[in-house]
């Protein structure tokens, strides 16, 4: 364990994870026996490798603002309706992972005193250094802003060393193209913020791979339901695809 510590390639981690993987494959709500192994997870590497994790989660499981809109409700309801939906799953992961026993804090970046912390970025670094793992809930707390962005200014706050965004689709990092509808696609292993912004791939919305690119914050794409990826990650091999 001693090693595994010492040749961890992050310490301080910021993973992302989308709401609809907690779904599972019922697509809609919360799938208990998915969320207990995204959290098994991150229970070994904090306990193996020593690692800091903070985490983001969507809500698109429960609610999208921007489907929300597009039915006729107000985007800025509608996207307060989705914060509302990533506080729902960031309390269960916490249930999970406190169930395992690993403490962990709720801040949610809107006021709900009674079920989590506010958010406040020297408070949630202090708590990562007493090894708590921390939920990053209501995303920025603004209405027209993704959790990827959320996820991307979360990291630079709190000093992460890389930003781990998590996918759920089978797919194990960036390809040329949709390695589930075309046999040719190839994976890319490394790419530039810009590249990544000038050919349009969606890794994550454009806004927080402009943030990640302004803070030099590297990001790693990978298949967070491949068994022991995350682990594998931290310890420096090559899984998923690098934006650097």
């Amino acid at each position: 364990m001693v090693d595994a510590v010492r040749n961890v390639r992050w310490k301080r981690v910021l993973l992302k994870l989308s709401g609809q993987a907690f779904a599972g494959e019922r697509g809609f709500g919360i799938d208990g026996g998915v969320v207990g192994r995204i959290a098994d997870d991150i229970v070994e590497v904090r306990t193996e490798l020593g690692a800091e994790v903070a985490v983001v989660v969507g809500g698109g499981n429960i609610w999208r603002g921007l489907t929300g809109a597009e039915s006729g409700l107000d985007r800025a309801q509608a996207d307060y309706m989705g914060m509302l939906a990533t506080v729902i799953n960031s309390l269960a992961l916490q249930d999970i992972l406190e169930h395992k026993g690993v403490p962990t804090r709720v801040q949610s970046a809107i006021a709900m005193p009674q079920i989590a912390e506010e958010y406040i970025r020297r408070k949630a670094i202090r708590h990562l250094e007493k090894d708590r793992v921390v939920i990053f809930a209501a995303g920025t707390g603004n209405p027209f802003f993704t959790t990827d962005t959320t996820a991307a200014l979360r990291a630079v706050e709190i000093e992460a060393e890389v930003l781990l965004k998590g996918t759920h689709g089978g797919v194990d990092g960036i390809y040329s193209a949709d390695p589930r509808t075309d046999p040719d696609a190839s994976k890319i292993e490394h790419l530039s913020y810009l590249e990544v912004l000038n050919r349009d791939l969606r890794v994550m919305d454009s806004t927080a791979i402009a943030h990640c690119r302004e803070n030099k914050m590297p990001i790693v794409v990978f298949d967070l339901m491949g068994e022991g990826n995350l682990r594998s990650l931290l310890l420096g091999n090559s899984v998923g695809t690098l934006v650097s």
